[in-house]
Parts: C-alpha cells; structure tokens; sequence
C-alpha cells in the first residue's frame, strides 16, 4: 500500500486493482506515521465497494475497526451504491452534546467536587447499567421514531433545544417495525444512560477562542464554564447492527456483491435489506439523541441543586449536538456534477460550512460547531467547516482523538488509581463507575489531540474555533 503526499496534510493511495476509487487519509506527517497498517488495509478494502463515490477518506484519529476503520468516510451513489452497517459501527449515533453556561470557571471551581457527586447520582453510568426512565414497548417506539422531539414532550428539556440538534433530533424515515425484538429488550432498560468506555461527562474552561466572531455565534467566550457530554445508542444500536450485519452477509450473493472482509457486508442501498437497516438504523440514532436529551435534564438539575438556580437564568443551553456513527442522504459535487450520496461517517463527524441546508438557522451564516473531544486529561475542541472540506471530504471532519493503544494495553500500562491521581495532581476532579475504566481511557492511549486538530487545519477541511481544558470528569 503505498500512499503518497499530494498535499498538505493529504496522503493518497491511488486506485490499485480491485479499488473503484483512491484511498484518502488527512493527517500531519508524524500522525500520518502512526496510522497502523491494518487501518490503511481498511481503507483500502472500503475503496472496492460498489458504488463508491470520489475516495475513501481516513480522518486524522483514524485507527482498525469492524469492517471500515474507525474515522472513516465513504459517500455512495443512492442509486447504484451500497449501505454497509460495518461503514457506520456498532454504536449508533454515538455523538456529543456542548452546552455553555453563564459562569466563568474560576467561579465555580470550589463547588466542582460536590457538582460532579450530584451528577454522578443523577446521571446513570456503567457497564449494563439500567436508567431511571422505565419504558415500555409503545413507549420505547415513540423514542425510535422522534427522538429528542420525544424526551422534550415528556418534560425532559426545552423545545428550543431540538434547533440545536443534528437533524432537530429526530431522523423522520426512522421506522420502528425494522427493529427487531431483541433491540427494543435492550434498550427498554438503558434509555436516559451515559454507558461506559470513552463516553462521559466533563465540565470545562474555554481556555482559548481562535474565531471570535464565530465564537460569539456560539455563545462561547474564553474562561467560560462549559459541559460536555459523550454518549450513544447503548445495546439497543449494538443489537442493530450485528442483526443487518447478519441480513447482509446472507443476501450478498443474492445481489452478486463480493467484498474483500466479510465485515463491509453489504447490500444495495434501494434494496430491501438496505432499505430496513437504514430504518432501523435510524431508530438507533433517535434513540441516542432520546439519551443524551434526557441526560441533559439531569445536568440542568445538578446545576440547579447546586448553585440554587434555575437553569435558564445560568445559561444551560445546547452549543450543538452532533453525531459520529451515522449514514445520511446528502448531496455533494462529483466531478463537477451534484449527486445524491449516502454518506458512512463512521467515528468521523459532520462538518457543513456556511450556506449549507443542514445548518440549523441559528448557525446558517457560521456552518455548526463540530465538537471533538480529546481525553479525560487533554484538551478538546469546536471547529467549523470550510468550503475546501465540503470539496474534499463531503464536508467531514474527525470525532475525536483516536486510540493509539488497545483498552487491554493500556491496563497493562497503568493502574486506574495511578490514573486518577495523576489527573486529580492536575487539578482535575474525577468520578468513575469504575477504576478499570478509568485506566482503559488513560489520556497516553489516545493520539495528541492538538496534532490531530492541526492536521484538520493543514489538510484545509476545518478550522478552529476554541479549545477546551477538562476542569472535573465523570466516566462510566
């Protein structure tokens, strides 16, 4: 596999026997060189696809997953391309949620210990572990099908929140008769859960503003206290996927589809089997955006509890909502000609310049916020789009740092108390479900996010707008 520079911050493997088109990665060159070869493998495997469209794109966090690498991208032809459930992950709509405050961080600084205490009771976290809202069957069908548009009826935030939701929180082809049982038995008893892994809630200082009016726009502004939360679809999208990746491995032959890895199991996109995954898949993303809304309630109430006012008069509101995970119809420009593709964004994120209609209105002038988190102990940031991206990487963007060492590595590398004291010696407050997990998420097994933000920059996909420094974590 020999990719080459043809660029700045762009590397490219042009299309080998097999590829329908050349393979992409945007990274700086010392990211560039880290990037495993059973990563580049993926890609490579993912440009043979039917129907892809102008290159397979590896983000800067890019690492192995199932089928598709981990911050990879892909667009399709509606008519003649694939949907391939390994393009978009097992964690549907796994995706993070800014909201700002008010408050500037040095003030709230001594009440942390006893807010992330609050949180920590109100929000449920963990391996398994069940939420506080009890759903039935019907119940659990309204959420696939509306989403956050759900949890705010129930009481569970404010209706402005949905103009500050990807998609307004709710994907409206979601189809709830698509989802089989064994996925509702799943999500029945983790709807309102933050799950564990890499996904948290984290309270941070808005350390520095690059794009001051763009900032503004966000309602950000250095030394701000702001939250952030990362969660997912839970069992719920995990059962999804592995059953449309079963459909699929069992009707390829039916439509004549070979792949190089069993995992890129695939149908056509206008297929029946294509059809209810994307269906059912959705209901996995109006699950999530159902979660993380009613996460937010919790938050709203732990800042409530503990600085004895109402949120709205603190300032709680969403930034952005945005998810990773996800296939959607969008249309792009292909050698010149706009095309309907579905783009896989999978463990990337988008990122619409100015002038795009999948700007909320409140963001039509700026392009939205696309957050990417770093680890519980380095920073994290908000970008925006640019027009350069939209040409080059169908307006996408990485979700995050990117691991650079297996969960078992990083375990054998360090003990979970050694990580919390080392992060509380930063000043850090750090609550987590358990100690495991705290060592399987140490800030030394994610790549330097500030190397991975400026390759965003580099390659010309994104551009910066603050950057964020953890103040108090809660993990699951």
């Amino acid at each position: 596999m020999e990719f080459k520079s043809i660029e700045k911050g762009v590397w490219e493997m042009k299309a080998d026997a097999g590829m329908n088109v050349p393979a992409r990665i945007f990274a700086s060159e010392p990211l560039f060189k880290e990037i495993e070869e059973g990563a580049r493998q993926q890609l490579v495997n993912t440009a043979q696809l039917p129907g892809i469209q102008k290159a397979v794109m590896g983000m800067p966090d890019m690492h192995r997953g199932y089928g598709f690498p981990i911050g990879g991208v892909a667009g399709f032809d509606r008519k003649e391309g694939v949907v391939s459930p390994g393009g978009i992950g097992f964690d549907i709509n796994c995706g993070v949620r800014l909201m700002r405050t008010n408050f500037e961080a040095k003030d709230i600084r001594e009440k942390l210990p006893e807010l992330m205490d609050i949180l920590f009771k109100l929000v449920p976290a963990g391996v398994g572990q069940k939420g506080k809202i009890r759903v039935g069957q019907d119940e659990l069908a309204e959420i696939f099908k509306h989403g956050a548009r759900h949890m705010v009826e129930k009481g569970f935030g404010w209706k402005s929140d949905l103009e500050r939701i990807e998609e307004n929180g709710e994907m409206e082809e979601a189809n709830p008769e698509k989802v089989s049982e064994k996925a509702f038995k799943r999500g029945m008893p983790q709807t309102g859960t933050l799950g564990s892994g890499n996904h948290f809630v984290e309270v941070q200082e808005v350390e520095q503003i690059f794009e001051k009016e763009i900032a503004k726009k966000f309602g950000l502004f250095e030394g701000q206290a702001v939250v952030m939360l990362h969660s997912g679809s839970r069992g719920a999208g995990h059962q999804i996927a592995t059953d449309y990746i079963s459909v699929m491995q069992k009707a390829m032959q039916k439509y004549n589809i070979s792949v190089p890895d069993r995992q890129l199991a695939c149908t056509p996109i206008e297929s029946q089997e294509g059809k209810d995954y994307l269906e059912a898949m959705w209901c996995g993303v109006n699950y999530a955006f159902a979660n993380r809304q009613a996460m937010t309630h919790w938050i709203r109430e732990g800042f409530e509890s503990v600085f004895g006012t109402d949120a709205e008069k603190m300032g709680l509101e969403i930034v952005y909502d945005i998810c990773h995970n996800v296939a959607k119809f969008e249309k792009h420009k292909v050698n010149g000609e706009e095309k309907e593709l579905l783009i896989h964004r999978k463990g990337a994120t988008r990122a619409m310049p100015a002038g795009r209609p999948e700007n909320p209105v409140i963001y039509a002038k700026t392009g939205h916020p696309a957050i990417i988190p770093g680890s519980m102990g380095t920073a994290s940031y908000i970008i925006v789009g640019t027009k350069s991206g939209l040409e080059k990487s169908f307006a996408s963007v990485c979700h995050g740092a990117g691991r650079t060492m297996s969960r078992h590595a990083a375990m054998k590398l360090k003990r979970g108390e050694q990580v919390k004291k080392e992060l509380e010696a930063k000043g850090e407050v750090i609550k987590g479900k358990s100690l495991a997990g705290l060592a399987e998420e140490m800030p030394e097994a994610y790549k330097d996010i500030d190397e991975v933000i400026k390759s965003i920059e580099l390659s010309g996909i994104g551009k910066k707008v603050s950057r964020h420094l953890p103040l108090a974590v809660m993990k699951g």
